[in-house]
């Protein structure tokens, strides 16, 4: 059997199952069913096939009844990690393997930064399993530096993709940019209660934004149309470990009295104090520091 011979609706089901064996480390005949609306019969004919194609990538886990990844594992697919990130953030993930073609009339930023596909998917499964990771990441201001850190989310701050974890070398919550791992690997061992997301505080605190035009904007409902202001102002809720990077990527003043007058600068934030005990804000244009 090879792939070219089957019909699209079977290569689209046998890429899911490639799929959520590489990002989670699992798949079972409930998983297609849930997915595609397959009978029973059908959902275990795709992973017969799939098991004829990748015979070494699976195997049964008899008493969850579900086929677990084998390190051996080798993509019977071509994941695009940009596809596959964005088809994660919108909830869904059905393989992505089979690309649309590129319209001719309507284009997205360029992007720069490519994560590897295979570091996404080691930290998928870590997130999935609720395992740690041990890994070698290179920072701007220390270098390359082996640690083990436990993920709990992927985000994207607008330039490229971050993973969110507890780093047990700083005993803290931090960010990781994905594209400065050299190595990643899973650890098989239970988290601390405390390694989880739920003790992540900057994480879980929820703040609101009020973004206005700038007040040196002289035609500031060109700024309100631009971002759907309602009586002049657009209200966001953010997680207070994304406002800097939210606040950075859209140039919004954050000084106390709007002082920053660059031609990129068209939002304010209306009241700065929102942003009191918020760590990482070093980014955020015009930020002068915590208030007491």
């Amino acid at each position: 059997m090879e792939l070219k011979q089957l019909n699209h609706g079977q290569r689209t089901r046998l890429a899911f199952i490639d799929f959520s064996l590489e990002y989670f480390g699992e798949v079972s005949r409930s998983d297609l069913i849930s997915r595609f609306q397959t009978g029973l019969a059908a959902a275990t004919r795709d992973l017969a096939a799939y098991k004829q194609l990748a015979p070494t990538n699976a195997v049964l886990d008899h008493k969850a009844r579900r086929y677990l990844r084998r390190n051996q594992f080798e993509p019977l697919f071509s994941h695009n990690p940009e596809a596959i990130l964005t088809g994660l953030s919108q909830g869904f993930g059905d393989g992505l393997s089979f690309p649309l073609e590129p319209s001719d009339s309507c284009f997205d930023a360029v992007r720069l930064v490519h994560p590897k596909a295979e570091f996404i998917a080691a930290i998928m499964r870590a997130i999935h399993h609720r395992v740690a990771l041990s890994c070698a990441y290179v920072s701007v201001s220390s270098g390359e530096t082996r640690r083990e850190i436990v993920p709990h989310s992927l985000v994207n701050n607008g330039h490229r993709w971050h993973v969110r974890a507890f780093d047990r070398q700083s005993q803290s919550f931090r960010d990781f940019v994905c594209t400065r791992f050299t190595q990643l690997a899973l650890l098989d061992a239970s988290i601390s209660t405390v390694e989880g997301r739920q003790y992540d505080k900057q994480w879980n605190q929820m703040l609101e934004l009020n973004l206005v035009p700038h007040p040196r904007i002289k035609n500031s409902l060109a700024i309100e149309l631009d971002y759907a202001m309602q009586d002049g102002c657009l209200s966001l809720v953010v997680r207070a470990a994304l406002a800097g990077y939210l606040l950075r990527q859209w140039n919004v003043d954050c000084s106390a009295e709007h002082v920053l007058s660059g031609a990129e600068y068209q939002l304010a934030l209306q009241d700065s104090s929102v942003l009191a005990g918020v760590s990482g804000l070093a980014i955020a244009p015009g930020w002068q520091g915590d208030f007491s």
